[in-house]
């Protein structure tokens, strides 16, 4: 590996403009795709296998006229204090907006006169109009929803409240500037890393151009693999996150090899072989990460997973690539200006190339005093870990409904008004399907199940059953007594369905149960299910992996075993913020429920992969002291002079760019940053930096140890670049630039 990476390396250093002008070829080419590409189709949302997309499916097939993912609207109306929605006046302007509403756009199929509907409350002094839609709420154009929110705002006059939910309404998402925060934030901590400004500019420069041609090759590929926004945004962001990781690495061994004597070509050869078979490795376990999730059975999920994942071997091949290319153009200038006046001072002189090891820079020392104090840095790191992952296990999971939104945002407010005029439930009613298409009497089995659910505990209401033309399907709305994300709410769901099997059995018409309520609980259902199989095959894939790179059993079993820590202890955190409210006020968490059912798969991928990159970057560097004769306590050491300072420079990266996202108005998203900036925080600064070094100081030798059998077995990669030697060797003489003040230079810099 180390070998064939390091021809590579030199080819692309030779031939610099051609490969720089293919990739730009590329760019401009995915770009020309993209922009020429039929737009895509408004992605279609399925989960197979579940009874809710049975109940929806049946409903298309028997309802034709009647989408049952249509979008929809629910105009709400409040009355001045002391009066009611029925006075003369109070209704005209309500009937009013209402025929606004209808002519609002050419998608709106139909607008409901809650007079007629009976959709007013008790005591009068609220009611809303159901507004449908002819099309889904993927598909509903810009101007349609303007138009309904433009129609609600000049309705608020005279005192009467207008407010206005429903899937018809949700905005997309604005562009929160999270991506050009990060990139401003990356370019600081690499020119503080670098000392130097092209150093710095190339790890960005080749990030974005791989990002650029992920995103546009997506784009291009949109329609015909029916692929939403939501997969670009998550290929770009982690594109971006290891674009930058991966060159940092490969930049900061190709200065070392500088600074040890060897001339740029071979300094980018080595660095390509060397930090690049790290690279590969790294890149691979976050590709598996994210192509596992194809495992939850939920198409959208698979589709963003191989996409992003495919964004990840890009920006690995990038790396691997145009990153020595530009390192040739650059020329000496990649270790700044001191350096440069240093080489020029000292020119003509001769030093032979040497083996850097432990050095005194500040890894170094975190790394010696470590090793003096190993049980206690262990103890200390495991029991912290511990402690903050204590609230995971009163995990809840669920999905977020417009209850959970924004205080300030018109989908609450008519959220808010809706409970409090007509009880929580009716924010989301659920869908009860009655299947008789099979000879049997279609009233009396509709009655039946109307009468037994009427009667179960939680339930404020059920409708009258609804049929389709060939009277041989019914649908019944039910409404909850409780708010559509409680647990309440779930179970009733669960209580339905099992009197809906009995009820099946007795009638001979089966009975599923749908609606938005019925398909969340069904869609945390499948992600709860799928989460240890994921981790089973997520982590085995990649122990397998790193057992193949480091050739040592217990280093990959102390890296999984370091990932679940965190991992934890960033659920643990979340937890403690967002269900139990501690810190919420601080945070700008308005209303505290359950944690988002993607969130942990989600975060368990993201994290999984950026860790398993932090201990990649950082053991093979212990590794290679390892192989070249160094005791397993100076590897140690070793590791950390040389990878220290780049898993500090990448962790801080990332950490302050997912903890951005906390500032959003949106608790999803801030259950987002919050979860991912605490779980790269604490796997770098806690497991990869404290427990990595103090469990290898523990181990010995024997953190080195491998099966006879399995050495013989397992293919030798050669991640740590033994063959280089005579690979350089063959390459022709190396011209050694470097003198003794250079090197001194080069390890103040790395200090």
């Amino acid at each position: 590996m180390a070998t064939f990476l390091y021809r590579v390396g030199r080819f692309a250093f030779r031939h610099r403009y051609g490969v720089v002008v293919a990739w730009i070829a590329l760019l401009v080419l995915g770009g020309l795709g993209a922009s020429a590409a039929t737009p895509p189709t408004p992605s279609s949302f399925s989960m197979p296998g579940t009874e809710a997309q049975r109940a929806v499916d049946l409903l298309k097939e028997r309802f034709p006229d009647a989408r049952a993912d249509s979008a929809t609207a629910r105009v709400v109306f409040k009355a001045p204090g002391g009066h009611k929605v029925t006075e003369p006046g109070t209704r005209a302007a309500i009937e009013k907006t209402l025929a606004a509403v209808k002519r609002s756009s050419a998608q709106v199929a139909g607008v409901a006169d809650p007079f007629r509907a009976g959709t007013v409350s008790e005591d009068r002094s609220t009611a809303f109009a159901p507004v449908t839609y002819k099309v889904g709420a993927a598909a509903l154009n810009e101007t349609a929803k303007d138009a309904l929110l433009s129609t609600v705002q000049k309705a608020r006059t005279d005192g009467l409240t207008v407010e206005v939910g429903g899937s018809a309404v949700q905005q997309d998402e604005e562009d929160s500037g999270a991506e050009i925060m990060g990139i401003a934030i990356a370019a600081v901590v690499l020119v503080l890393t670098f000392g130097s400004l092209v150093a710095a500019g190339l790890p960005l420069l080749t990030a974005l151009l791989g990002v650029g041609i992920g995103v546009s090759t997506i784009s291009a590929l949109a329609h015909t693999l029916d692929l939403g926004d939501t997969t670009s945004t998550l290929a770009m962001m982690l594109g971006l996150a290891v674009g930058i990781d991966y060159a940092l690495f490969i930049v900061t061994r190709y200065r070392t090899e500088l600074a040890e004597g060897r001339d740029r070509e071979e300094a980018a050869g080595r660095a390509t072989g060397t930090a690049g078979s790290a690279v590969v490795f790294a890149g691979l376990t976050v590709v598996i990460a994210l192509a596992a999730l194809s495992v939850v059975g939920i198409p959208v999920l698979t589709k963003m997973g191989l996409a992003a994942a495919g964004t990840v071997a890009l920006a690995v091949i990038v790396a691997l690539t145009l990153l020595p290319a530009l390192l040739a153009i650059a020329g000496k200038r990649i270790i700044g200006r001191r350096g440069r006046r240093a080489l020029a001072k000292q020119a003509g002189h001769r030093a032979p190339a040497k083996q850097a090891g432990g050095g005194s820079t500040v890894g170094a020392r975190w790394a010696r005093f470590v090793l003096r104090r190993p049980v206690a840095v262990l103890v200390a790191s495991v029991i912290g870990l511990g402690a903050l992952a204590v609230p995971a296990a009163s995990l809840k999971l669920g999905l977020p409904d417009e209850g959970a939104m924004p205080t300030a945002s018109t989908q609450r407010k008519a959220y808010d008004l809706i409970s409090e005029g007509f009880g929580p439930g009716l924010n989301g009613p659920l869908t009860v399907v009655v299947d008789a298409h099979r000879g049997h009497h279609a009233d009396a089995a509709a009655r039946q199940v109307r009468s037994t659910v009427r009667d179960l505990d939680g339930v404020a209401t059920v409708g009258r059953a609804t049929f389709n033309p060939a009277h041989d399907t019914a649908v019944i709305t039910v409404v909850p007594s409780t708010k559509p994300g409680s647990a309440k709410t779930e179970n009733l769901v669960h209580r339905i369905r099992h009197v809906g099997t009995e009820l099946s059995d007795a009638t001979g018409a089966p009975v599923l149960v749908t609606g938005q309520t019925g398909m969340k609980v069904d869609f945390s259902t499948k992600i709860n299910g799928a989460l240890l199989p994921y981790l089973g095959i997520t982590v085995g894939l990649a122990f397998l992996l790193l057992m193949l790179v480091f050739r040592s059993v217990l280093v990959p079993l102390k890296a999984a075993l370091g990932f679940l820590l965190s991992i934890g202890a960033a659920l643990g955190t979340v937890v403690a913020v967002f269900q139990w409210g501690w810190l919420s006020d601080a945070l700008g968490v308005e209303q505290t429920g359950p944690i988002a059912s993607t969130m942990p798969i989600f975060m368990v991928g993201i994290v999984f992969g950026l860790a398993m990159d932090y201990e990649v970057f950082l053991v093979t560097r212990m590794r290679e002291a390892h192989a070249s004769g160094q005791t397993a306590r100076e590897a140690v050491v070793a590791g950390f002079h040389h990878g220290g300072r780049v898993v500090t420079a990448a962790a801080v990266i990332m950490t302050v760019v997912f903890g951005s996202f906390i500032a959003s108005g949106e608790d999803s998203v801030k259950m987002i940053g919050l979860g991912l900036a605490v779980a790269v925080l604490l796997d770098a600064f806690v497991v990869r930096m404290a427990i990595v070094p103090a469990v290898l100081a523990l181990l010995g030798e024997a953190a080195w140890w491998l099966p006879a059998w399995l050495r013989r077995v397992l293919p030798d990669v050669d991640v740590e670049g033994r063959k280089l030697d005579g690979a350089s060797e063959n390459a022709g003489p190396t011209v050694v630039t470097c003198l003794p003040e250079q090197d001194r230079y080069n390890e103040s810099v790395r200090r």
